[in-house]
């Protein structure tokens, strides 16, 4: 019996607590026993998992990752009092390096510097979480397990010694970037061994799979690198089209790929081949010193009903090489409207390097350009499946103080950066955010702008006007379903008891996170409601949520703060926005009084009428 490459790396793993869960769970549903073998039982764990974080249903996928998001930040985020003192020297060393005197940190700014490393670990453990639930990451469950279980271990790759750093309690630095590629070729190695052990007789694959994974993904990681320079200034060359289910295309695809430096996990066999299973696969290769087209440097791979799902550069996070675009451009219009979502994509890509040449010539960007650089009306998306690395570079060379009078037609003493220098000529508020600062800021209609920190962190603060026309759970149901958007049956339980107005209502809506109101580890539904009702804030009225869900365009998930009405189960429940990646949804979420909610969730309440 051939022994799981998962129990061959891991013995302990078989006969640990949350194995053995998973193997009850399995026995209760099925009635049948787990053989008491390696292989099967990791199986069954393995299947557990799968069944929460890889749903083929998207919409529960995304639910299933979003409700486990917290326990992870818990679990896997520096705490505060983690922080060590050499993190803060070090930050002073960098301040008198270029030529800013910082005697001493004050607590104030210490808690600020502490706050952008842990939203920094918490973008890069997202990067990992959404790219190992993605259908990019073709590797099997078990595989993204063993990586998931690695890289939270480690730091970031150090380039010079070729080798990662190891995380501790203490470390400050967000855990390492993706590497598709070396992450492919490691998935290759591990499924011959789990194909049959005996393949760990020969040299080289024994020798691979017995280096442990940090050191073997390092290695790789340096070779791809230095691949990926190769016939970088070339970009005449061919495009070739690997089809769907043709025998012989997945292997022609991968032996293409191979050791070509791309960062693509299809440079691995077995990835390629689910990929090529799954929909066409077309490459663009520029040609070598001996004018074959054997270099690739893009590719758009189908997802077998001729739609485009994914564009891909060699760039970091899979990123397009501006000297490359005209070249996909020319490609995506062969594809006529399906293109249309990459034609944006590429535009966002050329003002950008629009933005790089007149950065380098130090010439002033216009209004309409810094808006579009700091994502005040919409979000940048590139081709890569992270953010493009130039935005934050093109931002990291910017003053900011000096691009937001711009931006917000203001002068720069219409800023603020505390409430204490609010006043009736304040246009625009940056700083903290709680009940005590709204409760005075409220006070002064002139402000317009609102951010915690510029331009990441917008503070929530809207207005409503609900549809009048909108007077029964039934027209709201239609006019839901007229716009794609997804009702999940609780939700529906509940939109079947909302009264609505027979006029047009205006709400003002405020969102805070739990947090926010002062519960820095946590709450109950009791506790918050009667917190908020404390400080001055009511809850809004059961028609918000879908009125709401019509008006707002915006993908971030909460609650909305509201007396529970019963679901079909008897469960108190309220609604909740959220969204997948097909659709926004109107979801809804039990609210026993005893629920206890993370500091993070956000809930939405009504402004009080009193005020």
């Amino acid at each position: 019996m051939e022994k799981h490459p998962l129990h061959l790396k891991n013995p302990e793993l078989q006969t640990s607590p949350e194995v053995q869960r998973a193997v009850e769970r399995e026995e209760q549903k099925t009635g049948k026993k787990v053989p008491n073998d390696p292989a099967e039982r990791i199986e069954a764990y393995i299947d557990r998992l799968e069944n929460i974080f890889l749903s083929p249903d998207e919409r529960k996928r995304d639910r299933n990752l979003e409700m486990f998001r917290d326990k992870i930040y818990d679990t896997l985020i520096i705490k505060r009092e983690n922080f060590p003192d050499s993190y803060f020297e070090l930050q002073q060393r960098i301040a008198r390096e270029r030529g800013q005197a910082v005697e001493e940190i004050s607590d104030n700014v210490r808690e600020q510097m502490m706050t952008v490393a842990i939203e920094d670990q918490k973008a890069s453990l997202d990067a990992w979480m959404d790219y190992l639930t993605s259908d990019d990451a073709v590797y099997p469950a078990w595989f993204k397990y063993f990586v998931w279980k690695n890289v939270t271990k480690l730091s970031q790759f150090d380039k010079e010694r070729s080798e990662f750093k190891k995380r501790t309690d203490s470390t400050v630095a967000p855990y390492p970037d993706i590497y598709s590629e070396p992450l492919a070729q490691i998935a290759d190695l591990y499924e011959q061994v789990k194909a049959d052990n005996k393949n760990l007789q020969e040299p080289e694959i024994k020798e691979a799979f017995s280096k442990k994974f940090p050191t073997l993904y390092a290695e790789l990681i340096q070779k791809s690198l230095a691949t990926s320079m190769e016939n970088r200034e070339e970009i005449d060359g061919k495009w070739l089209k690997y089809e769907q289910g043709k025998d012989g295309d997945a292997e022609k695809l991968f032996q293409s790929l191979e050791g070509k430096g791309t960062g693509w996990c299809t440079a691995g066999h077995s990835t390629a081949q689910t990929q090529i299973e799954s929909g066409d696969f077309y490459v663009y290769y520029t040609n070598d010193s001996s004018g074959e087209p054997t270099q690739p440097r893009l590719a758009i791979r189908m997802d077998g009903n001729n739609r485009i799902s994914e564009v891909r550069g060699i760039l970091p996070h899979q990123g397009v090489e501006t000297v490359m675009q005209e070249i996909l451009d020319s490609k995506l219009a062969e594809f006529g409207a399906e293109a249309d979502v990459y034609h944006k994509k590429s535009e966002a890509m050329k003002r950008l390097t629009t933005l790089e040449k007149k950065q380098s010539k130090q010439e002033p960007f216009t209004k309409d350009e810094l808006i579009f650089l700091y994502e005040i009306e919409t979000p940048i998306n590139g081709f890569g499946y992270q953010k493009d690395p130039r935005i934050a570079e093109l931002r990291g060379q910017r003053n900011t103080q000096e691009d937001l009078p711009v931006i917000f037609d203001c002068r720069s003493d219409q800023i603020i950066t505390s409430i204490t220098e609010v006043s009736e000529n304040t246009l625009v508020y940056l700083g903290p955010w709680n009940v005590e600062v709204f409760n005075q800021i409220k006070n002064y209609p002139n402000i317009k702008h609102f951010y915690e920190s510029f331009p990441d962190k917008k503070i929530w603060l809207t207005t409503l006007d609900t549809d009048p026309t909108m007077k029964t759970p039934a027209e709201a149901l239609a006019k839901l379903t007229e716009k794609s958007i997804y009702l999940s049956d609780y939700a529906k339980d509940l939109l079947s008891q909302t009264k609505f107005s027979s006029q047009s209502e205006h709400y003002e809506l405020v969102k805070f996170t739990v947090a926010q109101l002062g519960f820095s580890k946590g709450a109950t539904t009791a506790e918050i409601y009667i917190k908020a009702k404390e400080l001055g804030l009511e809850l809004c009225p059961a028609e918000v949520g879908p009125q709401l869900r019509l008006a707002y365009p915006g993908r971030d998930w909460f609650l909305i703060a509201m007396e529970p009405m019963l679901g079909r189960r008897g469960d108190p429940g309220v609604f909740r926005l959220s969204a997948s990646v097909l659709a926004l949804d109107l979801d809804a979420r039990r609210v026993w009084p005893s629920n206890r909610w993370n500091a993070g969730d956000g809930f939405v309440f009504r402004r009080s009428r009193k005020s």
